[in-house]
């Protein structure tokens, strides 16, 4: 507020002023000098010198000078939410929110709006997801999915930005859902006067607050769902909280007792899915009897039923997940993990298995002018071209997509081996692998992300010369063999600390049934033993032997954008001949181990949703990394992406779905990337399918995607007004909240606070009513005095 100050044009008129005031005091003096009660003829005396003095003051010609926004001059804006969360009933009112706004709102129910335009240019504005400029407030129909609060601060700022706009009268509930953490950057803003629309009281309402979700690609370590739930209204009453599929079935469903205002019941839940891939998934909560009853909006019992239900996406990922085994010889332990991933549909392993070692050009051949492998004399196909040559080794291939593959042997080029996903390399030696190969095999990991594991045997690790080599370089363990590493007798395995933080390392959902299991394994004879692990590496599972040393079984490490393993016992094959039930936890060991192996491992086309906090509309932004059969960035290709929503409605759970196409644009950050930006326009879950074909037209590949966004969740997450926030706002900027009833106060007063724009106005102060009420009161106040005590 600008103080006023005093000027005296009537400077000539100081010393007769001066003169009658003095005078008036010495007669007044005089004729006080005797009488009763002293006091009381100096109040008198008092009073009466008072009035002579104010009048005296007036022949000065005194001027109240002030500063006051210019009329016309500056601007105001008045801002006005819009959304959703304004729907909401207060405790015991007859109209909601929104409706006591617009009133409020209304020009004729009450004055201040044409007073506020009597003195400033009035600027309207509605804000939801973004700010819009109206004209008046009679279309507000508090449907906006978002309080976007920041996101029209910062328009604000922004649309006056070297203009004079002097406050910002803000009618809003503070529950902004573009603000997670601290209020923005408000500097420019000028005073913010916030209007709080709705009261503190409790509601009762049951609202989802957190649904978070914890997914594994792993066996029988399924999807894992922490929901929060709040229920101000409601405490010591049964609430009900359930999952259902796009089918309306049931998979799960628990109930917990309501805690009341201030607390939150948590519940946890475990599911599997049905199929691989992206799901979807609805989450509601309510009281037992709402939820059984699929209770829809038009039901009173709560506040709102927009914050009850959210979907969830869950991505299992989509195989089948192609590995490379290799074995230097047919062996048992091929035998029983490749009937364990059998049982996987999403897991393939074709398996290149020599069955015979190469044998020297100068060895005995056998029969003059035979070229070929003996072991194949006497069949009929004795084709140069295509039988063994005597000096190869002779290998077998199983379980391969067609006759070329792998009909060279082992990959020689990266577009055939980065066709998978991850190589196992079993009882094999070093020199199998030419040193273009090895390489290949390194880069395998390190560039394209594949995984490895080398399982134990006669000829891997150090016995199979791998030290100082390409694939010993990516090993999770030392090759330098110390000879006081050797075990003494079987050994039996156990998990390590880090194994018992590893989901794929178990096969229990509990401590005591793991220890157990693993009591009753039976004990191996065949350890690779190594001098250490590598500093990076984490060991999984150890080996204890006859003398109680413990030795690395399992260890890992990431290497590059891969992972490697190195499983040190030869002869799991054991495990699963004790009996049927350890059969059974062999097959499921195998299978975890290798769903860890190609976990993460990428595709030729990968597609990423990540959706933007800061965005009040919920944008989403979709990536989509699509790379050539070397695993290359793959440049001028043509990128696609399908999104369709898959929405539960409340009462059947049936979805419904809307197909949107949208085209991907290459990235200038990083080679092979594209994007899209995705802009959902309802509450739902979305399931993207991007395709990808190259410069040439042909198809390139294609990947999926999912994800859900749920604004009306985030909007009515509190039904509280946020008046912290607000008073922050109104500190920051220099302005205060006002009560709803306080408006025209507030209005009145405006014009004497600081504006860009200000002029000076001058008003005579002896013209004041308040100066001749002075010494009127001093005058009246002395002559009823004495006539009140009988004075003279």
């Amino acid at each position: 507020m600008i103080l006023a100050s005093l000027i005296f044009p009537g400077t000539s008129w100081l010393a007769p002023a001066a003169l009658i005031v003095v005078l008036a005091a010495l007669l007044l003096a005089w004729s006080y000098r005797r009488g009763p009660e002293p006091r009381l003829r100096a109040v008198c005396f008092t009073l009466k010198l008072v009035g002579i003095a104010a009048l005296a003051f007036c022949l000065l010609e005194p001027l109240q000078t002030r500063q006051r926004a210019r009329p016309g001059a500056n601007l105001f804006a008045v801002v006005a939410d819009n959304s959703q969360g304004l729907q909401i009933h207060d405790a015991g009112a007859p109209a909601s929110r929104g409706e006591e706004l617009r009133t409020a709102l209304d020009p004729a129910s009450g004055p201040w709006q044409p007073h506020l335009e009597s003195t400033f240019q009035v600027r309207r504005y509605t804000f939801d997801t973004r700010l819009q400029n109206v004209r008046d407030f009679s279309g507000l129909d508090f449907s906006g999915r978002a309080t976007a609060l920041g996101s029209a601060l910062r328009a604000l700022n922004e649309r006056f930005r070297g203009r004079p706009l002097a406050g910002v009268l803000l009618f809003t509930d503070g529950n902004a859902t573009d603000l997670p953490g601290p209020l923005p950057d408000l500097t420019g803003l000028p005073p913010v006067y916030p209007v709080v629309v709705g009261r503190a009281d409790a509601v009762k309402d049951v609202s989802l607050q957190r649904v978070a979700v914890t997914q594994s690609a792993f066996e029988d370590a399924p999807v894992s769902a922490q929901i929060d739930v709040a229920a101000p209204g409601f405490g010591g009453e049964p609430l009900l909280a359930r999952i259902t599929d796009r089918s309306g079935k049931t998979v799960a469903e628990q109930g917990v007792t309501a805690r009341g205002a201030g607390g939150v019941s948590t519940l946890r839940f475990q599911w599997k899915p049905e199929k691989a891939g992206v799901s979807f998934y609805q989450v509601r909560a309510g009281t037992a009897a709402e939820v059984r009853r699929n209770a829809t909006a038009t039901n009173t019992a709560e506040a709102t039923f927009a914050n009850n239900a959210r979907v969830v996406a869950v991505d299992r990922g989509r195989g089948p997940y192609r590995i490379l085994y290799v074995a230097g010889r047919p062996n048992w332990e091929f035998k029983f993990l490749n009937r364990a991933a059998l049982q996987d549909d999403q897991l393939q392993v074709v398996a290149l298995i020599r069955v015979a070692r190469r044998e020297p050009k100068f060895a005995f051949r056998g029969r003059a002018g035979e070229t070929s492998n003996p072991l194949f004399r006497g069949t009929s196909d004795q084709d140069r071209e295509t039988t063994e040559r005597y000096d190869q080794p002779v290998l077998t291939r199983l379980n391969t997509r067609d006759a070329q593959e792998l009909s060279g042997g082992f990959p020689r080029t990266a577009e055939e081996l980065y066709a998978y996903h991850a190589v196992i390399v079993d009882d094999l030696e070093a020199e199998f692998f030419s040193p273009a190969q090895a390489l290949l095999l390194q880069k395998f990991v390190s560039e394209r992300g594949g995984g490895f594991l080398m399982l134990g045997g006669m000829e891997s690790f150090q016995q199979g010369h791998y030290n100082r080599t390409p694939i010993g370089e990516m090993l999770p363990v030392y090759l330098d063999h110390a000879e006081s590493a050797v075990p003494t007798g079987p050994v039996r395995f156990q998990l390590a600390r880090e194994g018992w933080l590893q989901t794929w390392a178990r096969l229990r959902d509990n401590e005591t049934d793991e220890k157990v299991r693993i009591a009753g394994m039976p004990a191996f004879d065949v350890l690779n033993t190594v001098r250490d692990v590598k500093p990076a590496a984490s060991i999984i599972a150890s080996a204890v032997d006859g003398a109680g040393h413990e030795h690395p079984a399992l260890a890992i490490q990431r290497f590059g954008r891969g992972r490697t393993g190195a499983l040190l016992v030869g002869d799991v094959w054991r495990w699963g001949m004790k009996d049927a039930a350890a059969h059974t936890d062999m097959d499921k060991a195998w299978r975890q181990l290798f769903r860890w192996l190609v976990t993460d491992t990428p595709n030729r086309v990968d597609l990423t949703a990540e959706p933007q906090p800061d965005d009040a509309n919920g944008a989403v932004r979709l990536q989509v990394r699509a790379r050539d059969e070397k695993f290359q960035p793959l440049d001028n290709a043509s990128v696609s992406v399908q999104v369709d929503a898959v929405r539960f409605d409340l009462v059947t759970g049936a979805p419904t779905n809307a197909p949107v196409s949208v085209t991907a644009v290459a990235s200038t950050e990083e080679p092979g990337l594209y994007e899209a930006t995705f802009v959902p326009r309802l509450t739902a879950g979305f399931h993207a399918v991007a395709t990808v074909t190259n410069m040439l037209g042909a198809p390139a590949g294609q990947a999926e995607a999912g994800w859900s966004t749920d604004l009306a969740a985030e909007e009515f997450k509190s039904l509280v007004p946020n008046i912290p926030l607000l008073e922050e706002l109104a500190r920051r900027t220099g302005g205060r909240v006002v009560p709803m009833t306080a408006l025209g106060a507030l209005v009145d007063e405006l014009p004497t606070h600081s504006a860009p724009l200000m002029e000076a106005w001058t008003q005579p102060f002896w013209h004041t009513p308040a100066m001749f009420l002075l010494a009127l009161l001093c005058l009246l106040g002395e002559w009823g005095l004495r006539r009140w005590k009988g004075l003279p």
